[in-house]
């Protein structure tokens, strides 16, 4: 068969041979990976003082990692940072899940920025699977306007089945923040219960973010987290929401009277936004300025920022007594054979753990 450009006829065609396809493997990946010269600990401090976000997030990563020498390194770091931090408005935000937290803190942050200016750094504590131990890591995609400006940083951290960790590991990347000189810390928690109290721990002002139609005034009471709150706000209060939105705030501020004055003798004030819609925001931020006002001028800021600082002294003898007591090889040795033991009902899980406590202050007397 003659194909129609061989034919006489078109004796003036050229047919080209065409374009060469591409291989499908990329040809980058031939390539040797360059490694990245590692930082000296003076150099990295000379970084983070200097505002460097990419040597900020290597700082981090090494205050996050269970390396034994990066373990060290990121104390060395924190240490030579410690004297130019605690200048710094530290706020915690927390709420159930769905309660608007990662927009709310995007709106937060561009109201203050564009208001007060300064830089704002928003450490989010992200769930990680208790199946597969793997973390999403998205906040960024829910702070599109704070992932974009210039003075912002946003890092996620995995929980990694560990909220008390992860607490450590931001107290001391707070510190880092500080040092870069980021002068407003946002810290999200997960909003589970229990990072609710370390979240406390490491913050000035703690905001809960609640939602219309979650109880009458006795379930307001009965909720623990509000008795650590500094201020609470009911989030979606835009549309046909809003009636509902005031008539919550009306329940949670009569659930307040029934609490304690809290030290700092600030009364919690409960106040209505959208952070969809960026209405009240303004006002958030007034109470947020008012509350620091108030506890700097009666000398409670710094008793806290003290109390603070104790905590986590305590808080860190007990993770290292724990990891001593767990990384022991006789007790690794013998932990499977407890296990056996209780799970056979030889021995109560009481028994079996003082036997190895025994075990282990024996061991340590040799």
């Amino acid at each position: 068969m003659i194909h129609p450009e061989n034919s006489s006829e078109y004796a003036g065609l050229q047919v080209n041979s065409g374009v060469e396809q591409p291989s499908i493997v990329n040809p980058y990946l031939k390539r040797k990976r360059v490694k990245r010269r590692e930082l000296s600990t003076a150099e990295m401090v000379e970084g983070i003082r200097k505002g460097d976000i990419t040597i900020l997030s290597q700082a981090v990563t090494l205050v996050e990692s269970v390396n034994p020498e990066h373990q060290q390194r990121a104390q060395e770091v924190i240490e030579k940072c410690l004297p130019y931090s605690g200048n710094s408005i530290r706020v915690g935000i927390s709420g159930v899940p769905g309660a608007g937290k990662s927009t709310s803190i995007d709106e937060f942050g561009m109201h203050v920025l564009r208001e007060k200016g300064g830089k704002l750094a928003v450490l989010a504590i992200d769930p990680s699977s208790e199946r597969t131990k793997g973390s999403i890591l998205g906040d960024k995609t829910r702070m599109e306007k704070l992932a974009l400006h210039p003075d912002s940083f946003i890092r996620p951290s995995p929980t990694a089945g560990s909220l008390g960790g992860v607490a450590r590991k931001t107290r001391e990347t707070i510190i880092l923040c500080e040092a870069a000189g980021f002068d407003k810390i946002f810290v999200e928690t997960v909003g589970v219960g229990q990072s609710e109290t370390a979240c406390h721990s490491m913050v000035d002002f703690f905001l809960l973010i609640q939602l219309a139609g979650t109880g009458d005034e006795l379930q307001g009471i009965k909720r623990g987290i509000m008795e650590i709150s500094d201020g609470i706000v009911i989030n979606k209060c835009d549309g046909e929401n809003v009636d509902k939105c005031h008539m919550a705030a009306t329940n949670f501020r009569n659930a307040l009277h029934f609490f304690p004055m809290p030290e700092s003798g600030w009364m919690p004030k409960v106040l209505c936004y959208s952070g969809f819609y960026g209405i009240g925001i303004k006002e958030i931020w007034d109470m947020i300025f008012q509350y620091i006002d108030f506890v700097k001028a009666n000398g409670y800021f710094n008793y806290r920022r003290n109390e603070q600082a104790k905590y986590w002294m305590y808080e860190s003898i007990n993770e290292h007594l724990r990891n001593h007591f767990y990384h022991n090889p006789l007790i690794q040795q013998r932990l499977e054979e407890a296990e056996r033991i209780v799970l056979a009902g030889q021995q109560t899980s009481f028994t079996a753990a003082q036997d190895l406590l025994d075990l282990y202050y024996d061991n340590l007397k040799k």
